[in-house]
């Protein structure tokens, strides 16, 4: 590739990626994940999420999510099965967070076991149609 092909690349790249990073999505739209357990703040993630929706907007994760009896303990020793799986949240954790962020309508629903104690699950919530 030519300087100049990779040069107008790198700024056509740099350009989307900006209108990407400055979208507000519709309220019909919503965020997607997975496995957003390696992240180590948490908090963050699902703050940023709610920033980006417009009131109404929804957001569904895919994640591993640990039984609430499961200390933070267990799940690092669990990790050894998958990465998610260390730094996996507990339901009440996830829905705890998602509330703190400022969703409505928050749950978390288990799928299959992962490994004793951790589920694959479906994690809701909704940005409400008017925020404070």
């Amino acid at each position: 590739m030519s300087d100049q092909a990779s040069t107008d690349l790198r700024e056509e790249v740099r350009s989307k990626y900006a209108a990407a990073a400055r979208a507000v999505l519709e309220p019909e739209a919503g965020v997607t994940a997975s496995c957003r357990g390696g992240s180590a703040d948490k908090p963050a993630v699902l703050t940023e999420m709610f920033r980006v929706l417009v009131p109404g907007g929804r957001i569904g994760i895919s994640d591993v999510v640990a039984e609430d009896h499961l200390s933070p303990a267990d799940r690092a020793a669990a990790g050894s099965y998958v990465g998610c799986i260390a730094g996996a949240l507990s339901r009440s954790e996830y829905i705890d967070g998602l509330i703190a962020a400022g969703f409505a309508e928050a749950s978390v629903t288990f799928t299959n076991e992962a490994a004793p104690g951790m589920h694959s699950a479906i994690i809701r919530a909704v940005k409400p149609a008017t925020t404070t």
